[in-house]
């Protein structure tokens, strides 16, 4: 048997448990891999909680999580690119990660580099392709300032990384007890807050804000467009209202999920060129208390579940 984390309504962190489910089997062009570590995030709370419903609805008893990292188990027909017994990392879309077993699609796997932890492996997707598409979607060019709020979030500590690399000057808007991290990372720390436009203007200087990525919501699309930056150079993955109303993009993940792309930024994390903090670790079991910590919105980075 396996052990997965489901769940049979909506609800708070009192509706996941985890069960005893039977090992899935790969069909053809898929792998099953015996997961070593899956990280957690907030879209998937979203959705447990319902209040994501319109957009992605659960179907019951459902499971939960899309990262992964692990070891192959076993292959389906067809499959030629893994072999048992190789590290990998990935994804699924069948919220099922959160698991001691999973079933994936052969094509959302890559090779684990062998300098990569399993933890930060498991924890890379989405944090990863999010900050990715994130930031191409904002097109920093070097030289300019770009603004990143959740600059301390397990996506919000990828993409500052990444849009350093543009060449891009950055400035992360963060709680004040995450600014010496930013600062360690080249960013330029700006607190949250009353007077927040104030501070990102004084910090801009007279050249000003030339794009903005909004991974915290809370009217950071307003305050980016008060800013005068260009309606195509705001970037939100959390206010699709806003996105709407403003007609600013909202490339997340999805836009990003290629094989192609998780590979270049795991090989940036074994070289340890992308730094993807861990926040904590916990066991399967303690699968609610990892999302109670996440809810606190004061995490650094990632949390992750160790099955």
């Amino acid at each position: 048997m396996s052990k997965a984390v489901r769940f049979d309504e909506y609800g708070g962190v009192d509706v996941l448990e985890v069960r005893d489910v039977p090992v899935p089997v790969p069909a053809a062009d898929e792998v099953l891999v015996r997961v070593r570590a899956a990280g957690i995030n907030p879209g998937e709370a979203k959705i447990r909680e319902g209040a994501m419903h319109e957009r992605w609805p659960a179907t019951f008893p459902s499971g939960q999580g899309s990262d992964l990292a692990g070891v192959v188990e076993s292959t389906g027909p067809g499959v030629s690119a893994f072999a048992p017994g190789d590290e990998v990392l990935g994804h699924t879309y069948s919220r099922a990660s959160q698991a001691t077993y999973a079933v994936v699609p052969a094509a959302q796997l890559v090779p684990k580099p062998p300098e990569l932890s399993f933890d930060v492996a498991g924890s890379l997707f989405v944090v990863g392709t999010t900050a990715y598409a994130s930031v191409r979607a904002v097109a920093p060019r070097e030289g300019e300032t770009v603004v990143v709020a959740g600059a301390a979030g397990g996506v919000g500590v990828v993409a500052v990384q990444l849009a350093r690399r543009t060449g891009a000057r950055v400035l992360g808007l963060a709680s004040e007890r995450h600014h010496e991290w930013l600062r360690a990372h080249g960013v330029e720390p700006v607190a949250y807050g009353e007077g927040v436009a104030d501070r990102v203007k004084e910090a801009a200087g007279p050249q000003g804000v030339a794009a903005f990525i909004d991974l915290a919501g809370n009217d950071y699309v307003a305050l980016a467009l008060d800013l005068g930056v260009s309606p195509e150079r705001v970037n939100t993955v959390v206010d699709f209202a806003a996105a709407e109303k403003y007609g600013v993009r909202a490339e997340g993940g999805m836009a990003a999920d290629d094989a192609a792309t998780v590979s270049d930024l795991a090989a940036l994390a074994a070289r340890g060129d992308l730094d993807i903090p861990i926040a904590a670790r916990y066991p399967l079991d303690e699968v609610r208390a990892a999302y109670t910590e996440l809810a606190l919105g004061h995490t650094r980075g990632k949390i992750v579940l160790l099955p």
